[in-house]
């Protein structure tokens, strides 16, 4: 089973995350951010990784460090959940509809992290959280999990289908890509033997 524990403390926030990539979507997450939230709840469900989160965090600020900090504690618990990366698919992608809104996101599990985000929203804020923020998160779980992630927004009218259907197809291409190939389940899913830095 690859799981990972990854306790991330600063003077900011105070962040644990357990994450299993073999589960079955089980989620059980609590940051203080009812948004963000239901948000990772849908990560969790349609990647089938369970996931539990704990977060206090500056809230009294606003809602910056705590969703871009979960961001990366879930993208280091991801990459220390997913080791070698030996017999991984290593790529995945997903065309998302939610309503009127569909979402287009690729990936590679590279460990070259670069985030491409072309998502715009029509309001500052869905409940109490600034729309700002969602960037961030997709930010910091990129750069800590090592992907190269392309999240596009092709159109929608609803902000909320638009966030939402973002972080479906990253679950749904994380899924894909974290599979383990059985005809390659032995191997590093690269030419160079290894997955990583500026190879």
């Amino acid at each position: 089973m690859r799981k990972a524990r990854v306790e991330r403390n600063t003077n900011e926030t105070q962040i644990t995350v357990e994450l299993n990539l073999d589960g079955t979507g089980i989620y059980d997450v609590e940051t203080g951010v009812g948004f963000l939230d239901h948000m990772l709840e849908q990560l969790s469900r349609h990647s089938l990784m369970d996931l539990k989160v704990r977060a206090k965090g500056d809230l009294h600020i606003d809602f910056h460090h705590t969703t871009e900090d979960t961001g990366i504690a879930i993208g280091q618990a991801f990459s220390q959940a997913l080791g070698d990366k030996k017999g991984i698919n290593r790529y995945g992608s997903c065309l998302l509809p939610m309503d009127e809104a569909l979402t287009r996101v690729a990936l590679d599990c590279s460990n070259r992290p670069y985030l491409i985000w072309n998502v715009e929203f029509t309001r500052d804020k869905l409940g109490d959280m600034d729309t700002e923020l969602f960037r961030e998160w997709f930010q910091g779980f990129a750069q800590a999990a090592g992907l190269t992630l392309h999240v596009e927004n092709l159109y929608g009218d609803n902000n909320h289908h638009i966030v939402e259907s973002a972080f479906k197809a990253l679950a749904r291409s994380l899924r894909t890509a974290i599979e383990i190939d059985p005809r390659k389940s032995d191997a590093i899913p690269s030419t160079k033997g290894v997955l990583g830095g500026s190879l």
